[in-house]
């Protein structure tokens, strides 16, 4: 059956409807805040074979759109109407890619033949393991990230396995919570099911079969007519975290773009070596890789805001993930936190294709964004458990506009909780909730303001989980001229003569009266801040965005008792603009940080840790990293040294341990 594109666009908008109902009887029926109302969940329809050819627009996550369930429903032999697939194992077959996220699959028959699946995971609050949440960066291997199933059947020909739940409930902290979100999923599934069978008899079977690959196919198109817009060329961009594991060493990602007649290769060499924290993602090196591309379809939806989104689009593309790094860990590897180094191939993405199109893309998005959990005890002693949500910044500046403030941006997927839910099902009081004033990015446009987040609790014993917490040190930059955002802080009993500066720590151990502060990160600036509307730059003083003297200093902007000064204003830009006539404008601003870092860790000298690290075995190379960086920190004079320290280094380590010598 041929489709013409009008026709083709309503099967597509059918397909896309029936993903949001399933969406909608998740969200309508779950128990876990985190499902309900941050909305961390996906929904798909997908082939016979595991792509994702529909799933929602409006509701849930964003990075599951080109998800490949192929590895996990060919695990499971043998399917009969009314089965469910379930897995939560992150190293069975790399769908589920940390041990919160359960999947579930069941294939939709039609006339005794199997003609698609519906699909889906949701983020459980809590899977068990060594710390509430399931998830910190102090977790080194997997098994401390909770009980995790590899593919099996949950529901066989209709009949829930009653064995199993008990099971999953015998280990986690809150068993209600988990087994109410899990019936919710089934929920959302038997909806799919029903969906897709209604979609079935209005375009028949043969017309449904065509187009689910005549949407793969389209969205492939559409992908390589952007492509095709952005100019060939290798384009190299690295990002860094503060730290790659408790009181670690900064973690880097690199990428080198490739782009040749409408096809893309992400090349992730030069990556660091997988870690002993739970920063790492199981990709199994398969090239295309949802978690690997997120960046990339967010890229080409920013390009093309009508682009079909299903795994159609990724066939454009394939990825390098070299074995045995922070884009490929190996076994038993904790993988929890990936969610942190996915969000850094996010900005990683942005970086490499701002330098092929920079008037096409925005500055750096926040970053950073962590996701707060408390665990406590309510008036009569029982357990709470619950996410009170997500706390990030803003989206980077543009080429025509302000970022937005408190957006997410690329996370933004992740739905605020509102304080009232918050504190019904919590027993905290949140005393402050808003934008970061300050926060963003200095710019022509500026970078959107992080967000603030403040509240107390009441129990002794509270644990506040903040995983993610990232950006404290590195800053999310600022492009064309725009200035770096500030970046994210976190404090206990702030302003008081108690306060403590937190850092990236994930867990924090509260009594009665203690008070928590968290501040997102802020958005990168596009363009000079001399170039900003003079009046733009009032209002930002107004709302207490920017001080009077920074309007002056950055802005170059006199603001005297509230009101423009035009005149001594005119004077300040002509001089301002006199001054930065023979300075070139930066291609980005990476903040005071990361160019202190970088003059030392050179992109030559991690070329030559890169190259040391790939030829010792798996299990040194995060020892020897750590080595590396120590030696070179004992080393007074390193600016005019090459690559050549770097070499010099390993080969007195390997003096040292013999052992190392013979495994390299």
């Amino acid at each position: 059956m041929q489709f013409d594109k009008a026709v083709l666009q309503i099967f597509a908008n059918y397909c896309v409807a029936a993903a949001e109902s399933m969406a909608y009887t998740l969200v309508r029926t779950a128990h876990s805040t985190f499902v309900k109302e941050t909305e961390d969940f996906s929904c798909a329809i997908t082939t016979p074979d595991g792509h994702t050819f529909a799933s929602p627009k409006t509701l849930g996550a964003t990075w599951y759109v080109g998800l490949d369930y192929g590895p996990v429903i060919g695990m499971i032999d043998h399917y009969e109407p009314g089965d469910i697939g379930m897995t939560n194992d992150a190293y069975s077959g790399f769908v589920a890619t940390h041990t919160p996220d359960i999947v579930l699959w069941k294939p939709v028959f039609y006339e005794g033949e199997i003609v698609c699946f519906v699909g889906g995971h949701i983020h459980n609050t809590d899977m068990g393991g060594a710390v509430p949440a399931s998830l910190s960066r102090t977790l080194t291997e997997i098994e401390q990230e909770g009980i995790r199933f590899p593919p099996t059947k949950i529901v066989r020909r209709g009949v829930l396995n009653e064995e199993l739940l008990r099971i999953m409930a015998t280990n986690v902290r809150v068993p209600d919570q988990n087994v109410g979100d899990l019936h919710a999923q089934l929920a959302s599934l038997h909806t799919g099911e029903r969906r897709v069978l209604e979609i079935i008899e209005r375009f028949g079977i043969d017309g449904f079969k065509a187009g689910m690959q005549a949407l793969l196919d389209y969205s492939e198109e559409q992908a390589r007519t952007v492509m095709r817009g952005i100019p060939d060329g290798e384009y190299f961009f690295a990002e860094y975290a503060d730290e790659d594991s408790v009181r670690g060493k900064p973690m880097r990602v690199a990428l080198t773009l490739r782009i040749r007649d409408g096809s893309v290769e992400f090349d992730y060499t030069g990556s660091d070596p997988q870690l002993q924290s739970s920063l790492n993602i199981p990709t199994g090196g398969r090239e295309r890789h949802a978690l690997a591309l997120v960046g990339f379809v967010y890229v080409l939806y920013t390009l093309n805001p009508e682009i079909l989104l299903n795994s159609g689009m990724l066939r454009v593309a394939r990825c390098v993930l070299p074995e045995g790094t922070v884009v490929n860990a190996q076994r038993p590897a904790a993988v929890g936190m990936r969610s942190l180094t996915c969000k850094l191939l996010h900005l990683l993405t942005f970086g490499a294709f701002s330098q092929a199109i920079p008037e096409r893309l925005a500055a750096c998005p926040a970053g950073g964004l962590s996701i707060l959990s408390v665990k406590t005890m309510d008036r009569h002693g029982s357990t709470v458990m619950a996410s009170i949500g997500p706390i990030g910044g803003g989206a980077g500046g543009m080429s025509f506009d302000d970022g937005e403030d408190g957006s997410g941006a690329n996370n933004a997927f992740l739905r605020n909780t509102p304080v009232e839910i918050n504190e019904a099902e919590v027993p905290i009081r949140i005393t402050r909730y808003g934008v970061a004033p300050g926060s963003g990015g200095a710019g022509q446009f500026r970078g959107g303001q992080g967000l603030v987040m403040e509240f107390k609790v009441f129990s002794p014993n509270t644990l506040v989980t903040a995983r993610n917490r990232d950006r404290t040190h590195f800053a999310s930059w600022g492009v064309c001229g725009g200035h770096a955002g500030a970046n994210a802080r976190f404090t206990k009993n702030p302003d008081t003569p108690q306060a403590e500066q937190l850092g990236n720590t994930d867990l924090v151990i509260c009594n009665p009266g203690d008070v928590i502060r968290l501040i997102g990160a802020g958005a990168g600036g596009y363009g000079r801040p001399i170039d900003r509307d003079v009046q733009r730059v009032s209002e930002d003083v107004q709302r207490g965005y920017v001080t009077a003297q920074e309007a002056r200093e950055v802005y170059a902007v006199a603001i005297v008792d509230g009101e423009i000064d035009t005149a001594e204003t005119a004077v300040l830009r002509e001089q301002a603009h006199a001054m930065a006539r023979d300075t070139p404008v930066p291609a980005f601003e990476f903040g005071p940080y990361r160019e202190a870092f970088e003059a030392k860790w050179t992109r030559e000298r991690y070329a030559a840790l890169t190259h040391i690290l790939a030829g010792v075995p798996v299990q040194w190379r995060y020892f020897i990293k750590h080595r590396i960086f120590d030696a070179l920190d004992a080393r007074v004079e390193t600016q005019g040294a090459g690559v050549e320290v770097i070499e010099q280094i390993f080969i007195e380590l390997c003096a040292s341990w013999p052992e190392l010598r013979r495994a390299s």
